[in-house]
């Protein structure tokens, strides 16, 4: 417990404050000084002080935060790897090492397996009386259709087109500023995926808020 503790206060608090310097524009990193990324060191020393606070707090229920912590980061997983999956596919940021055909469709099959357990915990979680092993039967079974479809789809629409890159530009390639990185444009379907994927998480952040709380007051 001492050496997960002392990990996730140095990967989790400084990857968070990394991201939070990254969407704002400020300077975050640690070679700079306090002076020059005081704002990094600030969001780093604040999540150490609220999470050190929580431990503190007389009677705090530890386990079920822990166990919340846990099904709250099955359950964000899912937007990490679709974002990840749509990165190793953006030209303008990997040029010429973007996911090739195959590496998608296993990226495709990974993420659509991550997206039915986090389903299937998420509702496990709000619901304990529900039929895991039935849930779990007819997920994998919508996954599977869906995954199918999806991948007649991409057959039907897909056209030769000429690599922009050869290999020896693999080589050479190197990533763009992000300030001269062109605006991602998303096509409809893109759009409705990305709508869809946000609703979840907010439905099922909100629930699983409200299941601690009832869980803590009823305990």
């Amino acid at each position: 417990m001492l050496n997960a503790s002392l990990i996730g206060a140095a990967a989790v608090t400084l990857s968070t404050s990394y991201a939070f310097g990254d969407v704002f524009g400020t300077k975050h990193s640690l070679h700079r000084n306090i002076k020059e990324g005081w704002s990094f060191y600030v969001v780093y020393g604040i999540i150490i002080l609220v999470s050190a606070g929580i431990v503190v707090i007389p009677h705090a229920p530890l386990g079920l935060i822990t166990t919340g912590v846990q099904a709250l980061a099955g359950i964000l997983l899912p937007s990490a790897t679709v974002f990840l999956l749509l990165l190793c596919n953006d030209k303008a940021v990997l040029g010429p090492w973007v996911n090739r055909p195959w590496l998608n469709i296993i990226g495709s099959v990974i993420v659509g397996v991550l997206v039915v357990l986090s389903l299937i915990l998420a509702i496990a979680t709000f619901f304990p009386s529900v039929n895991v092993q039935v849930l779990s039967l007819v997920s994998a079974g919508v996954l599977f259709v869906g995954l199918v479809a999806a991948g007649l789809v991409w057959y039907r629409r897909r056209s030769p087109v000429k690599p922009m890159y050869g290999e020896e530009d693999r080589h050479t390639w190197r990533m763009p500023p992000l300030g001269k990185l062109p605006k991602v444009i998303w096509s409809p379907t893109q759009k409705l995926a990305m709508a869809t994927l946000r609703g979840y998480l907010v439905i099922a952040v909100i629930m699983l808020v409200v299941k601690i709380v009832q869980l803590s007051i009823g305990g």
